[in-house]
Order: C-alpha cells, then structure tokens, then sequence
C-alpha cells in the first residue's frame, strides 16, 4: 500500500512538473528544426538507396512494406513540426503517440517480411564514411527492430497516460499569488 502511494506521489509531481515546463523554450524549438533537418536526411539516405538500386531493399520490399515504412519516417517530421511551431509539449504529446503507433506497425511488419539487405547499408555513402555504418548486419539490425518493437508500445501508453494527466493538470485553474 505505501508503496502504491510512493509511486502515485512520484508520478503526481512528475505530471505536475510535465504542466509546469509545457511551454517550449525557443532553443528547443530550435533543436526541433535540427531534428526535422536530419528526419529529412535520413528519409533521402532511404531513397537514395531506393533510387539507385543498391541492394538494400530486397524483392520483399513490397507497395504495403514502402508506405509502411516511409509513413513511419516522414509521421517523425509531422510531430518535429507540431513541437517547433506550437510550442506545446503536451499538445505534442498526442502525435507522439500516434507516431508511436504507426512505428509499432510499421516495425512489427517489416521484422516479420525483413524486406532489407544490411550488407548494402552503407553503400550510398562516400568510400571514406562507409565504416560507419557497415558494421550493421541483419542479425544486429533485427535485434534492433525487436527491442523497438519492446520499447515503441511500452513509449506510445506511457505518452498516453502522461498526455491525459498532463492536460488535466494544465486544465486546473491557477492561484494567483497576491
């Protein structure tokens, strides 16, 4: 029982502490703007390797398995975009977690297929960069995509639970000190 308390007090002060910061300082919104930039690169490395037939999308990398996996990607863009302009990290919260969602999907169709070719990773890169990405195998890349299928769910109902509690608290009305 006094533990149920100790967690219910943690997570009380941790939403009341959620509401307090909610307004997103100008130096995070612009950390945001970096974020979109590289969501945007990793999307064109992607395509890149789509464009140019390297390899690393193999025959199993389907219609279903290209919108599955390029939503996923581009929804990070959306949710970067709604945190930069808004300025609201619970109103974000709530793309966070369709966000959350739609990775979960996307991921958990694409370990089942595993439509890729890691050997072929880092092709797209210059000579001079390819060590940094061709230690990357299918064996590495699924245990990858497995603990993300752990970590994506267990993210997108925490979000949820943080978001409703969250605007609870921001919906209660101020004291002003006088």
């Amino acid at each position: 029982m006094g533990e149920t308390k100790a967690t219910r007090n943690w997570f009380a002060r941790h939403v009341e502490a959620e509401a307090k910061k909610d307004t997103i300082p100008y130096s995070e919104r612009v950390g945001n703007i970096v974020g979109f930039v590289a969501i945007i690169l990793v999307i064109l490395y992607f395509v890149a390797h789509q464009m140019w037939s390297t390899g690393f999308f193999t025959s199993k990398f389907g219609t279903l398995e290209m919108f599955l996996f390029y939503v996923a990607l581009m929804f990070g863009i959306v949710t970067t975009a709604v945190r930069a302009l808004l300025g609201r990290k619970n109103l974000a919260r709530l793309f966070d977690v369709i966000g959350a969602v739609l990775f979960t999907v996307a991921l958990a169709w694409l370990f089942v297929v595993f439509p890729f070719d890691f050997a072929y990773f880092a092709d797209v890169l210059p000579n001079f960069l390819r060590f940094l990405l061709q230690w990357i195998s299918n064996d590495i890349a699924r245990i990858l995509m497995a603990l993300g299928l752990i970590v994506s769910p267990v993210r997108a109902i925490y979000t949820a639970i943080l978001y409703v509690f969250v605007r609870k608290e921001l919906s209660k009305p101020t004291l002003k000190a006088t």
